[in-house]
């Protein structure tokens, strides 16, 4: 939505005493408030983290430096603006004894709530009762609460934030005093890092002691649970020699062994079905190769060679019975029964070595049977004896760290350091930081000016008040027909001479007359397809306006040549009849139920052509008088006589007969007055007429006060050329009034007068005026 300049200008220079004075007392209280102020003082020290920390014991993070991260690091910030560290600094400078943080060593100026306080009790007969802080406390007692109170003040002056994204920390601190607010900022400081010290220190001693009394602890449950090996392993038997059991290397050897066995019993095997089948094949017993190796074989053949040498000589010798040759075949025979017993033996023996190396293979494989049966069980036992050994080996070297660790923490005494470093100490400030003059003059400005136009916006939200055509053709929608000024006079001219309407036949040219001229144009020009003659002047409330327009629009009618008739319809008060100085014993009332001709009741204007149709004195008003049958014929035959009928209603939230009356015209005027009248008001009126069926022609801004600049926002009203022009021709018209009436003063007077808003307008001349006619 675009801003309306034009719009925020005028809101301005209608609201410029709001802005103005809202501005002034906020400048004022400002300023007021800066040079009554205390000068405070800043002073600021200024830390550095040490990130790179020496790790003294990795174990559980016993004792460790600050870690290079933000939440580490505004964890910090906390500590040293924490109250515990306060309270150091405030027990450290005895601060309980300086009456800026001790509340009770100031001088207590009684305020003014006390003041009056102390002087009812003085009147009421009663003694200023004189109550002395922590009176009823003991002395330890009231001590603690002044300390409290005094670590309460300093947290308030101490305020301690890191500086941007880096590992520095400021510490500043503000008192009335600038040696005071130094000192404060580097106790701060040094005692952050003394608190750190001391925490380390502390940390470290009880590392050392945690530490022996947990190695003394390990060394005895190292010692059991290595006995407790032990003890498992001679309970299941999984002695070990050369890194293995002694089950396992029984099965090594008899594993070895067995294969040994299997090849003799294999040879053995061999050699004896080898020298069996030769034998059971009649083969002889050269083939067999464990003949040959046989000595015994080998000497009886050696003598059963001789033997046979010996029969084959005796044979040629000898005869077949000879008893030499017999004997000597006989031995060559037992020769070789011999050789075939030792052949025998020898199989037998080669059979014989294979069942005993069968038996030593039988016995091997049971042995291995049995230790591999015992391997099983030692296997199962070997898991727990590694968990057991497991859990050993775990403590032993728990045991060793910390055997290593309490020695490096016993040594850590000397070489613990504070993780801060003092970058730059607390210098005292010279000038006050507080307060900021200048600034605070220049806030007071731009805040006066906000303040000053949110009241100006405000005055304009609350407005609930008409000031131009253009609020009515915005607020309501309905077309404005006209704005008429209000006539002023000088102070040396009695108002009570001059009335609206006589001030309009003595100033025919003047711009109050130019306005009526507008309104009776409006009238005659409002339907083009037919003449309108009657018209309905009404209100929302009284004192508007309504009666001076309406006997001022008919004169100015009537001295335009038209036949026009003015009715006073207004039965509560009947103010018209009085405008015009009239005082009927018959009037509108008589007439219209019977009492009179029409022509006794009308009376002709003194001062124009204008017929009105007054109200008498009589005071006797019928309870409906516009909705009867009587007033409708006579509505009806006075538009035979007259060009225009205007009829003065009453108000029309006040009295239903403007209501009925305004249904029954051609056209009705809704007055509202200037700076008077509420939107409200004016809205249920529109809603009344429209209920009614009135043809409204529009509404016309009364009692304009042109001299009001500010709130007349009429266009046309800054033309100085029409304003010269009327009020030129006013004076000219004021002053043959005033040689008529033979006042001197009158000479000398002078009416600023406006135009409706559709035609001229001028601007007032005249400094110093007084309001003389309202209705």
């Amino acid at each position: 939505m675009p801003i309306d300049f034009k719009a925020l200008v005028g809101t301005v220079y209608r609201r410029f005493w709001v802005i103005v004075t809202g501005f002034t007392a906020t400048l004022l209280v400002v300023a007021y408030l800066t040079f009554t102020q205390t000068p405070i003082y800043k002073a600021n020290s200024i830390l550095q983290l040490d990130t790179n920390k020496e790790n003294v014991i990795d174990l559980g993070s016993v004792l460790g430096g600050l870690a290079a991260s933000t939440a580490v690091i505004d964890t910090e910030v906390r500590v040293m603006g924490s109250k515990s560290l306060l309270t150091k600094v405030a027990t450290k400078l005895k601060l309980s004894e300086d009456p800026e943080f001790n509340w009770t060593l100031r001088e207590q100026k009684p305020s003014i709530v006390d003041n009056i306080k102390a002087q009812v009790r003085s009147w009421s007969g009663h003694q200023a009762e004189t109550t002395e802080p922590y009176a009823n406390l003991s002395a330890e007692e009231r001590e603690a609460a002044i300390l409290e109170s005094v670590v309460q003040t300093l947290m308030q002056k101490v305020h301690v934030s890191r500086i941007g994204t880096t590992y520095l920390i400021d510490v500043e601190v503000t008192s009335t005093s600038p040696e005071t607010a130094a000192r404060v900022a580097d106790a701060v400081a040094d005692q952050y890092r003394v608190q750190q010290l001391d925490s380390k220190l502390e940390a470290t001693r009880r590392a050392t002691a945690w530490l022996s009394e947990r190695v003394a602890g390990l060394r005895d449950e190292v010692e059991a649970k290595e006995r407790r090996v032990e003890e498992f392993r001679a309970e299941t038997g999984l002695l070990s020699a050369q890194g293995a059991t002694l089950t396992e290397q029984q099965i090594a050897y008899n594993t070895n062994q067995k294969s040994v066995l299997e090849s003799q019993m294999n040879r053995a095997r061999a050699r004896y079905q080898s020298m069996k089948r030769q034998i059971d094949s009649g083969a002889g017993i050269d083939a067999i190769a464990e003949v040959l190796d046989s000595s015994v074989i080998s000497n009886l053949k050696t003598q059963r060679a001789q033997i046979l040498r010996r029969v084959a000589e005796l044979e040629t010798t000898l005869g077949p019975a000879h008893p030499e040759l017999i004997g000597a075949r006989n031995e060559a025979e037992d020769i070789e029964r011999q050789i075939t017993a030792e052949v025998n033996r020898i199989a037998t023996n080669l059979e014989s070595e294979m069942k005993v190396a069968q038996d030593q293979l039988n016995s091997i494989n049971s042995n291995i049977s049995q230790s591999t049966a015992q391997l099983r069980g030692n296997n199962i036992n070997q898991v727990r004896l590694r968990e057991l050994e497991r859990d050993a080996e775990t403590s032993r070297v728990l045991y060793e760290e910390f055997i290593s660790r309490s020695k490096e923490t016993r040594e850590q005494d000397d070489l613990v350091q504070a993780d801060a470093n003092i970058l730059s100490t607390a210098t005292v400030p010279s000038s006050p930081s507080s307060p900021r003059k200048m600034l605070n003059l220049v806030i007071g400005a731009l805040l006066g000016g906000i303040i000053g136009g949110g009241l100006a916006l405000l005055a304009e939200v609350f407005d609930m008040k008409i000031s131009s055509a253009e609020d009515i053709e915005r607020k309501f929608g309905v077309s404005s027909i006209g704005s008429v000024p209000l006539i002023r006079s000088t102070s040396l001219l009695p108002f009570s001479h001059i009335k609206p309407a006589d001030f309009l036949v003595d100033n025919p040219l003047s711009a109050f007359a130019e306005s009526i001229r507008y309104l009776r144009a409006a009238i005659a020009f409002s339907d083009l397809d037919s003449e309108t003659k009657t018209v309905a002047i009404t209100s929302s409330l009284p004192d508007e306006g309504k009666t001076s327009l309406t006997l001022s629009l008919g004169r100015m009618s009537a001295m335009s040549g038209s036949r026009t008739l003015v009715i006073d319809g207004d039965f509560r008060r009947g103010q018209l009849t009085e405008a015009a100085g009239l005082s009927p014993e018959i009037g509108f009332i008589e007439h219209l139920f019977g009492a009179g001709q029409l022509s006794d009741a009308i009376t002709k204007d003194q001062r124009s052509m204008l017929d009105i149709l007054p109200l008498s004195k009589s005071g006797h008003v019928p309870h409906d008088v516009f909705g009867t049958r009587a007033f409708d014929d006579l509505l009806a035959r006075l538009r035979t006589m007259y060009d225009l009928i205007l009829i003065d209603t009453g108000p029309l939230l006040l009295m239903a007969e403007a209501r009925v009356v305004a249904g029954k015209t051609d056209k009705t005027i809704l007055v509202i007055r200037w700076r008077r009248s509420l939107r409200s008001a004016v809205r249920q009126s529109l809603h009344l007429l429209s209920t009614f069926n009135a043809d409204l022609l529009g509404i016309t801004l009364n009692m304009v006060d042109v001299s009001r600049r500010r709130h007349h926002k009429d266009p046309g009203s800054t033309y100085k050329a029409y304003s010269k022009y009327y009020t030129m021709e006013t004076k000219r018209s004021i002053f043959s009034w005033g040689r008529k009436s033979g006042s001197k003063a009158a000479q000398k007077a002078s009416y600023p007068s406006v135009v409706s808003n559709s035609l001229r307008s001028h601007e007032p001349q005249q400094e110093s005026v007084d309001e003389f006619s309202s209705n």
